[in-house]
């Protein structure tokens, strides 16, 4: 997707400098910095703090944390030991671990001689395929919005939660994707975009990345999406999902299952949009799931420009006040319409699930 009028992808390998490249999400939107990647660390460090987020983009930030483990030391103790500290530095989405799992099997019978060169294709391969994935995600949802357009014969106004953009992935997006093919087809879109508090992904990042595709978008604050149902204002609603479980379960950022309750009690379609990288297959209780809870800073403390053209961050709750940030929350399957993956678009339950991807 574009940034400024050029093409970029989320993540890529530097050949010449054996580096690791990424846009520094913390950064957006007021100011654009590609970092350079130089350890297996600094890959942690990128997931934790969120310069990378986004399940796919997590799963492919971990694939080349495994090519940067192998530059620094291929000796086979410290790459075991990185995985597994890739796969604590965020426990909920699941693509970080399938990815580090994915390395690791690729490269359990190679010689230590070819660990780097098979690991960087492997690892080039979990993107370039999370690519196609989220192409086809939008190909299949495309089908949905050209429905209500053919009907309404108007803009069709779509409601999205937190960041499931082409920022989230490592291109296209999962949730943006049908947006940015049905914008490409000539189907008139609006987006209203959740400000997604704490870290205001909507508002920083799926806005951002709206306007530099020139789709007119609007944020609304978190709790705006129920009247706007309720008038009528929402035609449908996709979101993204960090965790998807066989029985259609949705875990994603905090404040989905918020939206598709209200979008079931005014009847408005809930779609989420998912690469199969995302659905987790053992876990049977959305109960299992690991929510993940961050520093209540995120809460109690906001980001902006000043006047100044600086990057400032400011207290805006009172001192003595304690603060809870739990990042994710479960939709059960019953509030979702249905799901939209690279396969095609399926109910929220086991038995769809099951047959769309050949599971026994």
């Amino acid at each position: 997707m574009k940034i400024e009028g050029k093409e970029f992808r989320t993540i890529w390998f530097d050949e010449e400098n054996k580096v690791v490249k990424i846009i520094d999400q913390t950064k957006l939107p007021h100011q654009f910095v590609i970092k350079d990647l130089k350890t297996v660390k600094d890959a942690i460090n990128a997931i934790k703090v969120m310069e990378v987020r986004g399940a796919p983009l997590i799963g492919g930030t971990a694939a080349y944390g495994m090519v940067l483990a192998i530059l620094e030391n291929n000796d086979l103790e410290f790459i075991k030991k990185s995985a597994e500290e890739l796969i604590k530095s965020r426990p909920t989405a699941i693509n970080l671990e399938w990815a580090v799992h994915r390395m690791n099997n690729k490269l359990s019978m190679i010689n230590s001689n070819d660990l780097f060169s098979v690991a960087l294709k492997e690892a080039k391969e979990i993107c370039d395929e999370d690519v196609k994935f989220c192409e086809n995600i939008g190909l299949n949802g495309l089908k949905l919005i050209e429905d209500i357009y053919i009907k309404k014969k108007d803009t069709v106004n779509i409601l999205t939660h937190c960041n499931a953009g082409w920022l989230a992935t490592i291109n296209w997006g999962t949730a943006t994707s049908p947006i940015y093919h049905a914008h490409k087809k000539g189907i008139p879109i609006h987006v209203w975009v959740d400000e997604t508090r704490p870290r205001n992904q909507g508002a920083n990042l799926t806005s951002y990345e709206l306007n530099e595709e020139q789709i007119p978008n609007t944020i609304i604050a978190d709790n705006t999406g129920g009247i706007l149902m309720q008038r009528g204002e929402v035609d449908m609603c996709i979101v993204g999902t960090d965790r998807t479980l066989s029985n259609g379960d949705v875990c994603n950022k905090i404040g989905t299952y918020l939206k598709a309750l209200a979008a079931y009690d005014n009847n408005v379609p809930f779609y989420v949009a998912l690469p199969s990288s995302t659905i987790d297959w053992d876990t049977k209780n959305s109960k299992d799931i690991p929510i993940e809870e961050r520093n209540s800073d995120e809460l109690s403390y906001i980001e902006g420009i000043d006047n100044k053209n600086q990057i400032k961050k400011v207290l805006i709750y009172p001192n003595k006040s304690k603060a809870i940030n739990l990042a994710f929350d479960v939709t059960p399957a019953k509030y979702v319409t249905s799901l939209i993956t690279e396969k095609g678009i399926c109910d929220a339950s086991s038995e769809a699930l099951k047959n769309l991807f050949n599971k026994n």
